[in-house]
């Protein structure tokens, strides 16, 4: 363990004293989170995106339901349940569909990914800090012209659309532009 230079609600950052594969010796600075998990929740024709504020992106977003790993907290759990808080949805099925490193040269956050179908509405909670203004069913054919025009540039969402679409057999398109 390096040394902790900051302790913060979400994140910490280390400073960690570490030996490369070829012998060079480096400091890094290493921020620590908990985990996340993200939710791709669809029918056979849509899937679920959420509008959300994000001050590190400049403003409002779509993406798909995800939030960080409560302590104790398993992956799926936390799937569920920010489906249920940031999309009004409950799911009669989740489905793993493996994890995404977000940014590895700096940052250890791992986000799970989940399949959720059998959906049912349910009541939103939404934390403090989240600025959600819009659930929109859209068409699997929609998403992914979203994602030619620009629209969606989030990673977690875009590989879990792909992942999701992938699993369900959908054809995806070969050049995607973002």
């Amino acid at each position: 363990m390096g040394r902790r230079v900051y302790d913060g609600r979400i994140v910490n950052v280390d400073i960690e004293r570490i030996r490369l594969p070829n012998q060079l010796e480096i400091d890094l600075e290493l921020i620590r989170h908990p985990g996340a998990a993200a939710v791709v929740a669809c029918t056979a024709s849509e899937v679920v995106l959420i509008r959300q504020y994000r001050f590190a992106a400049g403003g409002y977003i779509w993406e798909i339901p995800a939030g960080t790993l409560n302590p104790g907290e398993a992956p799926e759990a936390c799937a569920l349940r920010e489906l249920r808080e940031e999309a009004g949805l409950k799911a009669d099925e989740i489905i793993p569909l493996g994890h995404i490193l977000t940014t590895p040269g700096f940052c250890d956050e791992r986000i799970h990914i989940y399949l959720a179908r059998g959906l049912h509405a349910a009541a939103t909670k939404h934390d403090l800090d989240e600025v959600i203004t819009e659930v929109r069913h859209v068409e699997w054919d929609s998403v992914f012209a979203m994602i030619q025009e620009g629209e969606i540039t989030d990673a977690k969402t875009l590989v879990g659309l792909y992942k999701a679409s992938r699993w369900l057999g959908l054809p995806v398109p070969g050049a995607i532009r973002t």
